[in-house]
């Protein structure tokens, strides 16, 4: 189903310690995840309640490093399809809203390695939708954008990339994105931290919207009255927006300390859940995305670096309805 390609090098990724709540860094070699053999655990002493607690941490590392692996396997197949696409299919979803089928092949590959690697949980991907085990929130369920900024894809731009996120009670466990262009892997672990290429991110320094550029985000989901006052506050308080065409990498950039914020009216659980944890891991703020019926419908999303959550949340009441 899927053409062979080389992936050979190795990169750095972010993984728990098992016997101690930190994060530290290896160097892997890039293998299909299903060959990798991640540890399952065992509940024949879960009598105590400690064992479990134990078990549940050790079954989420295992989820943290399988995610960080197949996100890269499955971004060599994206760059595949990248270089070649001029041969893609491309079929319209709606307005400026495309699909092509290396989204499609890219998400299949990630379902399927996912479903063998860990057949109890959910999944829910933008381009086939949601497994019978994802109908609720309570069992962890894997959400992913397999090519978030098509558009900059199919026009040759490189400003895309892949993000996984896990989803567990309500709470986002962990999240991946990739960009395969710049060999970059934003890794993050509720609790953990947020890593860029094994490297810990430190707390984004931005202090005003004055003091850098910040990410902006639009789907014809909803009016451009819905951003216009927005961006126009924006302005007023003396900043600048930048729009690259994909909200994941974007949310990445304000962990990373490259944006001093995001907005966008209306965004995907896929696109964005894996970028709002970097950013609350990081240190900076964010709306409470998922409240309702956000993972499966969306929501509005508002992040920033700590230093301007005050004068962001501030701007949001002013211009946006329900911007508290």
């Amino acid at each position: 189903m899927f053409e062979t390609v080389e992936l050979g090098r190795k990169t750095p990724r972010a993984e728990f310690d098992k016997e101690a709540p930190i994060l530290r860094t290896l160097t892997c070699d890039l293998v299909p995840p299903k060959m990798l053999g991640y540890p399952r655990a065992s509940r024949q002493d879960g009598t105590k309640v400690v064992a479990v607690a134990r078990e549940s941490a050790v079954s989420m590392d295992s989820r943290f490093a399988f995610a960080q692996d197949l996100v890269q396997e499955a971004g060599a197949l994206a760059r595949h399809h990248f270089d070649h696409r001029g041969a893609l299919k491309v079929e319209r979803k709606g307005l400026q809203d495309e699909v092509s089928e290396a989204d499609r092949e890219v998400e299949a590959i990630i379902r399927e390695r996912i479903a063998t690697a860990f057949p109890q949980d959910g999944f829910l991907g933008e381009e086939s939708g949601a497994t019978a085990a994802s109908n609720g929130n309570a069992g962890p369920v894997w959400v992913v954008d397999p090519i978030d900024g098509t558009a900059s894809f199919l026009a040759g731009i490189p400003c895309w990339c892949l993000s996984i996120a896990l989803v567990s009670a309500g709470e986002i466990e962990l999240g991946v994105v990739f960009d395969p262009n710049a060999d970059e892997l934003f890794a993050v672990r509720r609790g953990g931290g947020a890593w860029l290429n094994g490297t810990a991110l430190p707390k984004p320094p931005a202090i005003s919207l004055a003091s850098g550029l910040f990410g902006i985000g639009f789907s014809h989901r909803r009016p451009p009255e819905a951003l216009v006052p927005f961006v126009e506050g924006l302005l007023r308080a003396g900043g600048m927006f930048i729009r690259n065409g994909s909200g994941a990498l974007m949310l990445a950039y304000v962990a990373a300390g490259r944006l001093i914020g995001y907005f966008e009216p209306h965004i995907n659980s896929w696109d964005s859940l894996a970028g709002l944890l970097l950013i609350r891991e990081a240190g900076g703020w964010t709306n409470d995305f998922l409240a309702g019926d956000a993972l499966y419908a969306g929501n509005m999303v508002a992040a920033c670096a700590p230093g301007v959550a005050e004068e962001l949340r501030a701007l949001l009441t002013r211009t946006v309805e329900h911007g508290d």
